[in-house]
């Protein structure tokens, strides 16, 4: 398009920086209406703590340390029955069990056991549908990795 005059030049420049003006505005208005969300991510505290049990030799139950049952304490954690009941706790390491979680929940869902399997990110990336399998059928799903991953928000275990 060939401009023909000074003044015509001049209209579609100030129509430009109107256009540019009024986008610009529009921008800005729509992320002063957006809602600013908090994710859990967000608000947990991403200090390092060490994990580990200090064991005895008179039968007891290992100790966790202070910072670890606060931790457990305040996001609702298992880490050790109750001492006082005789309970099996059975739990399987995912991520490195060759192959046989099928058979696995097979056996435990006839015999109506539960138990908790620790599985890796690996292992929920490469193995989705058995861990909705564990978790459909009420087994409890734990982390065994570096960063979080847990399966349902309200587990929650009866002892």
């Amino acid at each position: 398009m060939i401009i023909k005059s000074k003044k015509t030049y001049k209209r579609y420049f100030i129509i430009l920086i109107l256009l540019i003006a009024i986008f610009s505005l529009s921008v800005i208005q729509m992320n002063i209406n957006e809602e600013t969300v908090t994710t859990s991510s967000n608000i947990q505290d991403n200090k390092k703590i060490g994990w580990g049990i200090k064991r005895n030799n008179n039968h007891e139950q290992p100790d966790l340390g202070k910072e670890n049952k606060e931790v457990l304490e305040k996001n609702s954690g298992i880490a050790i029955g109750n001492s006082q009941k005789k309970y099996i706790y059975l739990t399987f390491d995912e991520g490195y069990e060759a192959g046989y979680t099928s058979k696995i929940l097979e056996i435990l869902k006839e015999n109506q056991v539960k138990a908790t399997f620790f599985i890796t990110a690996h292992y929920l990336n490469t193995n989705e549908e058995l861990v909705k399998q564990m978790i459909d059928e009420g087994h409890i799903v734990g982390n065994h990795t570096p960063k979080f991953l847990m399966s349902r928000n309200d587990i929650n275990v009866k002892c």
